[in-house]
């Protein structure tokens, strides 16, 4: 278990030579945890309505220059016959929040996929009823994400403009999503306007503490059509003890979660991979074992803009360009379905 002050001092750390030390820690660790194998999620973003107002998304309902779309059933069970094409063991089914999606649409797509192709599926649709999880997961889900972005309430209530919540509402709904049965995972973005070390060290010990199966964290890139982008891009300062959105402090956090979470499933995340040319590979270098190539076609792909692209890096990056950044590290990629393995405690 790390304590608060070790994550703090680490995320405080700015020494090449200790944080090599950091680096190496964690690859350490997610060797000897979950191995060398490198696990793709075909990544099927099925629709981009979203009915929220968040202040970073740009596919907020505010957002009316954005085309809405959502995928045929035809086409998302066609991008899943892509993902078993090529020997991926699982997808990720997500959407904006929209509650009008039918749920027995969603689930005969589910039990398609996997009668046809065996895949796992994650889920990624936001806070939806006990009563629509259950379906889910009787129609044959194994997983949901749900990044609850940051613990803390009241940076919460700011970036989901959402007021007087005596609770996080998505914490409270992981813990319901463990008792239905899903591998439950979550995540947070870094560099958020008024985010501080102390709250970045509380979403690292609350990983710890619900002991997710999957952890995903990226940077915030502020979207220059949202509130809080047009904050973020007009500052002239940052706010005191503001963390920043960087590749190296996102790097840190990938590290620090390995640490604290030995066995759970950690992304490379796309998010990384867009600020930095070799993100995915510094991902992988510091814990992370998973990566999730987007099998979202376009011109749909382009509109699911959760951010802006920034980089024609991770815009052209292909299915063989991420097998050569595995073989780079002398992995491999992962085969099955690649859930999270618990080993005896005290192993």
């Amino acid at each position: 278990m790390l304590s608060r002050n070790e994550i703090l001092g680490w995320l405080r750390k700015r020494n090449p030579v200790r944080l090599q030390e950091l680096w190496e820690k964690a690859d350490a660790v997610r060797k000897a945890n979950v191995g060398d194998a490198v696990h793709l999620r075909g990544l099927i973003e099925f629709s981009n309505e979203c009915v929220r107002k968040c202040s970073y998304c740009g596919m907020n309902a505010s957002n009316y220059r954005l085309t809405r779309y959502c995928l045929t059933d035809d086409e998302i069970v066609a991008c899943a016959k892509t993902a078993f094409e090529r020997g991926y063991g699982s997808v990720v089914l997500q959407s904006g929040y929209n509650p009008e999606i039918p749920m027995q649409w969603l689930g005969d797509i589910i039990a398609q996929i996997k009668k046809s192709f065996g895949l796992a599926v994650t889920l990624s649709i936001g806070e939806r009823t006990i009563s629509e999880l259950k379906h889910l997961k009787l129609m044959g889900a194994d997983r949901y994400l749900l990044r609850f972005e940051t613990s803390d309430l009241g940076l919460y209530q700011k970036i989901k403009l959402q007021k007087n919540l005596k609770s996080h509402p998505r914490i409270r709904l992981l813990q319901t999503l463990r008792e239905l049965g899903y591998e439950i995972g979550g995540g947070i973005m870094i560099g958020l306007p008024g985010q501080t070390y102390s709250m970045v060290a509380r979403d690292i010990e609350l990983f710890q503490k619900l002991d997710l199966d999957m952890v995903g964290v990226g940077p915030y890139i502020p979207h220059p059509g949202t509130i809080l982008g047009k904050q973020f891009l007009m500052a002239e300062e940052n706010i005191p003890g503001q963390i920043p959105n960087s590749a190296l402090f996102t790097r840190k956090v990938i590290a620090l979660t390995r640490l604290a979470c030995p066995q759970s499933n950690i992304p490379a995340t796309t998010a990384l991979a867009n600020i930095s040319s070799n993100g995915f590979i510094i991902g992988l270098r510091s814990g992370a074992n998973v990566i999730m190539p987007n099998l979202t076609p376009e011109p749909f792909r382009s509109l699911y803009s959760i951010y802006p692209t920034t980089s024609n890096h991770i815009m052209n990056y292909n299915h063989f360009d991420i097998l050569d950044a595995i073989a780079q590290l002398n992995r491999k990629p992962g085969t099955g379905h690649g859930g999270r393995v618990k080993f005896p405690a005290g192993r």
